[in-house]
């Protein structure tokens, strides 16, 4: 498996790139797995039935953002963890977003 390296992607070169991508495999993600809302509710119920405590979808975004930055701790130029960071904060925001509005 071939790692993406920060530097070695010419494509993305400034933060804005980066948000274009983290937008772009949003959408595909979407596509494949639902909403964000959906997805990381049903996320949230195996969870919760699997730690035994409840976990909200928000969870699922806040867990996902985590387990992110601790891949960036072993690798911090591992450009899919930076792109999926803000892909799972706008999915975040986006169902604290429908749920509030």
């Amino acid at each position: 498996m071939t790692v993406e390296r920060i530097n070695e992607d010419a494509t993305v070169t400034s933060r804005y790139q980066l948000l274009q991508r983290a937008a772009d495999t949003v959408a595909a993600r979407g596509k494949n797995y639902g909403t964000p809302a959906s997805n990381f509710e049903r996320i949230a119920v195996l969870w919760t039935g699997i730690l035994g405590v409840e976990v909200s979808s928000t969870d699922v975004a806040l867990m996902m953002v985590a387990l992110k930055l601790a891949r960036l701790c072993e690798d911090d130029g591992h450009l899919d963890s930076w792109i999926d960071i803000a892909g799972y904060a706008a999915c975040g925001f986006e169902v604290v977003n429908d749920r509030e509005g």
